[in-house]
């Protein structure tokens, strides 16, 4: 939905559009659509966006804002975050208000996903 002020559409780089799509549809379910050979966009994923080629990558050390993305079972999601292909560059740690992990893509992109819940709430939850 088009509002004006406020955010509506992501771009991000990535060195791999193949990688970068089948990495974050199989961990996190995005669709995509191909806009020719260096460009794609995503849907589903709570925001639109899309990622164009590049040889740049996105990092919070770097000073890049960093993408969050929500998960009700952390574990989970870090393990098909690397069976998808990402890699992971800070395990599973407290922060004030939950957990997170941080990883990479193929194309070197920083995210991080957080939970409010703890380990025991998130294996005692049906799935």
């Amino acid at each position: 939905m088009n509002i004006h002020g406020k955010i509506n559409y992501l771009e991000f780089h990535s060195s791999n559009l193949g990688e970068t799509k089948r990495i974050l549809g199989e961990a996190f379910g995005w669709e995509f659509q191909d806009y020719g050979p260096q460009y794609v966009a995503f849907f589903g994923a709570g925001l639109d966006g899309g990622f164009s080629l590049s040889r740049k990558s996105s990092s919070a050390e770097a000073g890049a804002a960093l993408v969050v993305f929500y998960s009700e079972l952390l574990e989970e999601t870090l393990c098909k975050v690397e069976a998808a292909g990402g890699k992971i560059i800070k395990p599973v740690y407290d922060f004030p208000g939950g957990r997170r992990f941080h990883f990479t893509d193929p194309a070197g992109n920083e995210s991080t996903v957080w939970s409010d819940k703890c380990l025991q709430e998130s294996l005692l939850e049906p799935k």
